[in-house]
């Protein structure tokens, strides 16, 4: 096995091994052992990249933060007005149920956390704001604070289906909490 200086990726790989088990296995699964078989590196690169499997874990959902919030600012960085912004959340609530049950699975061990320890909820509200900020550019803060909420339940929702709702009552529902007084278009 390479040595860290002739491996600057270690740490990255660490990290996606880290979410990779998690998202097979849960967080229950997780261990020092199992990731470094995962991730193909020496056990002592364990612990020379982080301090504990808590450190280990926080850095994990925190990378798995930013990439949710990357696919935020792809699909809600271009709308020019508030009906493309409209579709733009629409388009982005089935880009994640339809996407990766890797993303699915992890958001969710990432609030049963959350739930139970300050750390990881702290992390889901700093995440939180980073969505909302993005819905910002385009609605206000009550707006985009509802919005977030309804992607995350939307998301959910139709991910978990058998029968998923279409994109007519994604756009329906996302309209219906942007239009003043929540009477529709």
């Amino acid at each position: 096995m390479a040595t860290g200086h002739t491996d600057p990726r270690r740490r990255e790989r660490i990290l996606a091994a880290t979410l990779d088990l998690i998202a097979d296995e849960g967080v229950a699964g997780v261990s020092h052992r199992k990731i470094a078989a995962r991730a193909g590196v020496p056990l002592g690169s364990m612990t020379y990249h982080f301090s504990g499997i808590d450190d280990l874990l926080r850095e994990a959902f925190r990378h798995f933060t930013d990439h949710i919030v990357a696919l935020f600012d792809a699909h809600l960085a271009p709308p020019a007005d508030r009906d493309q912004a409209r579709a733009a959340v629409a388009d982005l609530v089935h880009e994640l149920s339809e996407g990766s049950r890797r993303d699915l699975v992890l958001t969710q061990e990432l609030y049963t956390l959350a739930a139970r320890r300050p750390a990881y909820r702290e992390l889901t509200q700093e995440w939180m704001a980073r969505s909302r900020a993005h819905l910002e550019k385009h609605f206000d803060p009550g707006t985009a604070r509802q919005l977030d909420a309804l992607i995350e339940g939307l998301t959910l929702h139709r991910a978990l289906s058998p029968a998923p709702h279409d994109r007519a009552l994604t756009l329906e529902a996302v309209t219906r909490v942007t239009t003043a007084g929540g009477q529709g278009r």
